[in-house]
């Protein structure tokens, strides 16, 4: 596959790199490693006061100690072998639980529906329009603001 193919031109890596090249220097120009405080603000000495108890890099010394009471790798060894001894005790138990869902799928779902009341899962059926009209004012009158609270003026 050729560049004009595989839309690559010379001409676009060329740009590319003059662009890189000229806007190095310009960015050499920033002065970020000594920026300046304006001496007039009025935040001023706090920003100062920060930055100097701030300088200093922290010391080796000043990190805390390696933990010695790690356990050693037979004790973990030993913990993981209980824990997969223990899956495989839960596993046989969960065998031997007696599955009631692989019985009749329409007796489960009867006996689930004898637990709820119907009314209350039955969707809404055929409305007039002034039922309609009816419960559309009720949602109105219950979301109308309260009234404002009287304040004493200043």
């Amino acid at each position: 596959m050729t560049g004009v193919e595989m839309n690559v031109f010379l001409s676009k890596k060329t740009i590319l790199l003059a662009m890189t090249g000229l806007l190095l220097p310009a960015g050499g120009c920033v002065g970020s490693f000594d920026p300046q405080t304006d001496a007039t603000s009025p935040l001023a000495p706090r920003i100062q006061q920060l930055v100097d108890a701030n300088r200093d890099y922290p010391r080796w010394a000043d990190f805390p100690a390696a933990p010695t009471d790690v356990p050693q790798p037979a004790q973990v060894a030993a913990n993981v072998s209980t824990l997969n001894a223990d899956s495989g005790a839960l596993a046989g138990q969960v065998a031997q639980i007696d599955w009631t869902m692989d019985s009749d799928p329409t007796a489960f779902i009867e006996s689930i529906r004898q637990r709820f009341d119907p009314a209350k899962m039955a969707p809404i059926g055929a409305q007039t329009p002034e039922e309609v009209e009816a419960f559309a004012e009720a949602l109105r009158r219950r979301a109308a603001a309260p009234p404002p609270i009287d304040r004493p003026r200043p």
